[in-house]
């Protein structure tokens, strides 16, 4: 099978699958959905398949590759968010790379106290105030639970907390039609109530996930089937831990979770084709010791960059993961692993990458690494720019010109180009010792 347009890698690039090892996942995630099938707990959702040409035996469905086939040619190569301005803000598709916070986390980081806090619909705020800020944060999830308002949804909180403190696009998690509608009500409201309007320029985007191995409950796929009616851009990724949820194989691991967004796509493009859609799947591995899903472990994003080699090989937008870190504080190992990740995301042309200032295996927001991660982000995009090679930058004229024993610190050459050529830290140090001390 073959993507739906050119090759439209740009820049550094890094694949981790050869063309054979992609479809042999591939074929692998379709043997798994035709002949495994998976859990379908909604009954406008397996009529749907049924209609498609799927085998559906109570709630189990066997969907055919045909169907699958179908779904792929239907969903679109790109996806636009715009920004609460109304100004195209994330552009999904490519290499191009947009990094933004992770959702849900129970605890945060005080950046005055230093001490470790329960999360509440304020420091939601606080912090989507913070990513609002930063020019390399280009999305927002809610850092945080709205805990503090009983008898309600802290989903619908999260949401508004995250509209007073931030312009920018939204990844929103939510549990059921219940939160959702409310949520895309307040989004719809934030532009005048102009339905149209959202289904050219999509503000926010829906956060979902399979139970793995392979059940769809009803809660996701209300939410699902509501945003193809609604058309609100969707990602359903595995959370899959391999050696637990999953086959502890990397390979094994990615074929299933491969079926299992696979399987979302399909659903929701048989609501209604065209319907956006951003492909991917969390698969780490749970480490064997302490029983733990673990953010910083080389399998987690390897998987990811595996991810963007499919994705790319369907034509689709590729959901990703980076500046996450399993330390407990913003430390050496915190700092090694967000740079690792942010790279290795950077150059396997994840679009979507989430969980930026994650601590504690995902437990713990923190600012200062949210932070850390805007720098680590603008460093691997010059990284990721390469060398340009031309006429201009080759320079000969002017190294012709100087020749010998001269410099170049006065030409015009270098006053013209050295802010294109070299890239300035916001918040790195470079000063000598004297002047940092």
């Amino acid at each position: 099978m073959t993507g739906k347009s050119a090759d439209l890698r740009l820049g550094l690039q890094l694949k981790v699958l050869g063309e054979r090892q992609i479809e042999d996942i591939h074929l692998a995630s379709l043997e798994i959905l035709s002949r495994t099938g998976i859990v379908v707990e909604h009954e406008a959702a397996r009529k749907l398949l049924a209609a498609a040409g799927a085998a559906v035996a109570g709630d189990r469905v066997r969907i055919p590759p045909s169907v699958i086939k179908e779904a792929l040619a239907t969903a679109p190569e790109r996806v636009l968010l715009y920004n609460r301005r109304g100004e195209p803000a994330v552009d999904l598709g490519a290499d191009r790379s947009y990094f933004g916070t992770g959702s849900d986390t129970p605890t945060y980081v005080d950046p005055h106290s230093g001490e470790i806090k329960s999360t509440d619909r304020d420091s939601v705020t606080t912090i989507a105030r913070l990513c609002d800020a930063l020019p390399n944060i280009d999305f927002v999830m809610s850092m945080g639970i709205a805990r503090e308002r009983p008898g309600t949804s802290s989903f619908v909180h999260q949401y508004a907390a995250m509209m007073e403190g931030t312009v920018k696009p939204i990844v929103f998690t939510a549990q059921g039609e219940k939160d959702i509608a409310p949520i895309y009500e307040m989004a719809l409201a934030s532009i005048g109530g102009d339905e149209d309007l959202f289904r050219l320029q999509p503000r926010c985007l829906l956060y979902t996930e399979p139970v793995s191995p392979l059940v769809y409950t009803r809660d996701a796929l209300e939410m699902i089937l509501f945003c193809a009616e609604k058309s609100i851009p969707v990602t359903v990724p595995s959370g899959m831990m391999a050696g637990a949820t999953g086959p502890v194989t990397l390979a094994g691991a990615l074929a299933l979770a491969n079926a299992e967004t696979l399987a979302a796509l399909t659903i929701l493009q048989l609501a209604r084709p065209g319907a956006p859609y951003v492909y991917g799947g969390n698969v780490s591995v749970m480490d064997m010791r302490t029983s733990l899903f673990t953010y910083g472990a080389p399998e987690f994003h390897l998987a990811f960059a595996a991810f963007a080699d499919l994705g790319h090989h369907y034509g689709l937008p590729i959901w990703g993961l980076a500046g996450a870190s399993d330390a407990k504080t913003l430390d050496a190992q915190a700092a090694a692993e967000a740079a690792y990740e942010i790279l290795l995301a950077r150059l396997s042309g994840n679009n979507l990458v989430h969980d930026v200032g994650y601590l504690n295996t995902g437990l713990t927001a923190s600012m200062e690494l949210i932070v850390l991660c805007d720098e680590i982000v603008a460093y691997t995009n010059r990284v990721a720019r390469g060398i340009e090679v031309s006429e201009r930058t080759l320079a000969l004229d002017v190294i012709h010109e100087i020749g010998p024993r001269g410099h170049f610190l006065e030409s015009d050459h270098t006053l013209e180009n050295f802010r294109k050529s070299i890239w300035e830290p916001r918040f790195f140090e470079r000063n000598s010792y004297e002047a940092w001390k």
